[in-house]
């Protein structure tokens, strides 16, 4: 049986590769780690505190404020962190916003310093990423990977409760419960994004941080929550063909995967399958281009919506209602 030689250098230069990919997640891995905290929440009752669940969070203002999920800190009133250098700090919860599983809460003593964070806008489809967290129990665990996907959004159960998470980055870093809250970072150890391990064990999917959800850290700092608006789409980014493209002008449009029964996207008329190419006439290319006119000022607003449909142009009005903990 005949082998191919080996070209000149071939062994080394994959060994090459290795040591810079290698050198890359233990650096971002130093740098990361010490910022990120394994918490566990707890709740008040009769017989005392009790154990509410447990995940990460990340340290991101000088003053000991730190993002995690909001699934994480559903239904507690408090809470403790432990940081890889073994300190920690009783936690108060500032604020938590269902629809985006983003939470807010900050250390009673003393923290490390803030992580970086970074702007998710300029991730590209096979970039790598490090996720930095705690999954089931083991601290400081990091797993490493590419970015699988961008703009998706997810349903998500609580209890009879449906809700859909917008806009999240899919990963193959695995992640397992445990790593909810914890850090997404890029190469340059600038936190990307926030993982969330709701969609279950093993799947990567993390909310980004870009101007949107900064809007939204920023509510949660200063009312404790986030009006917002909702439609109730799980959709993902769709390229259009070049025929398409030509007749809408526009290269991208929002696929629609599910409608939530009972939501305003039922009641308007939108369908699986829809492309949806506009929302209040401004065009829709991802989720986050849908979720930026979802916030307290569009609840009650007829919302005109245009889809495609069957390669017809449908146009229908949707009237956003307000999140709350039955959508």
């Amino acid at each position: 049986m005949s082998t191919m030689p080996e070209r000149p250098g071939d062994a080394g230069e994959a060994d090459d590769m290795l040591d810079a990919y290698s050198r890359t997640v233990i650096r971002v891995a130093q740098t990361v780690t010490p910022h990120v905290a394994a918490v566990e929440m707890t709740g008040t009752g009769r017989n005392g505190r009790f154990r509410v669940g447990a995940g990460s969070a990340v340290v991101f203002t000088e003053d000991g404020y730190m993002l995690t999920n909001a699934h994480v800190v559903d239904g507690a009133t408090g809470g403790r962190a432990v940081f890889a250098d073994g300190s920690g700090t009783d936690l108060a919860i500032a604020g938590a916003d269902p629809l985006s599983d983003l939470a807010v809460i900050r250390g009673l003593s003393a923290t490390p310093p803030p992580a970086e964070l970074g702007d998710a806008e300029g991730l590209r489809v096979g970039q790598l990423v490090i996720a930095v967290g705690n999954p089931l129990g083991l601290a400081g665990s990091v797993t490493a990977g590419v970015v699988s996907g961008l703009g998706r959004s997810i349903p998500t159960a609580d209890g009879r409760n449906r809700r859909v998470i917008e806009d999240v980055i899919q990963t193959d870093a695995a992640l397992n419960p445990g790593s909810s809250g914890g850090a997404l970072a890029d190469t340059r150890g600038r936190i990307v994004g926030i993982n969330t391990a709701v969609a279950g064990a093993g799947l990567g999917l993390a909310v980004p941080i870009n101007a949107t959800t900064r809007r939204i850290i920023s509510a949660l700092l200063t009312d404790g929550r986030v009006r917002r608006a909702y439609l109730g789409l799980v959709s993902s980014p769709l390229p259009l063909n070049e025929s398409l493209a030509l007749r809408t002008g526009q290269r991208e449009a929002l696929r629609v995967v599910e409608v939530m029964a009972g939501s305003p996207a039922d009641h308007a008329g939108l369908k699986a399958g829809d492309l949806v190419l506009s929302a209040g006439r401004r065009a829709v290319s991802s989720a986050e281009s849908l979720q930026k006119l979802l916030f307290a000022d569009a609840i009650g607003v007829p919302l005109p919506i245009t889809v495609l449909r069957n390669g017809a142009m449908v146009d229908v009005i949707a009237v956003p209602q307000e999140m709350t903990v039955n959508s």
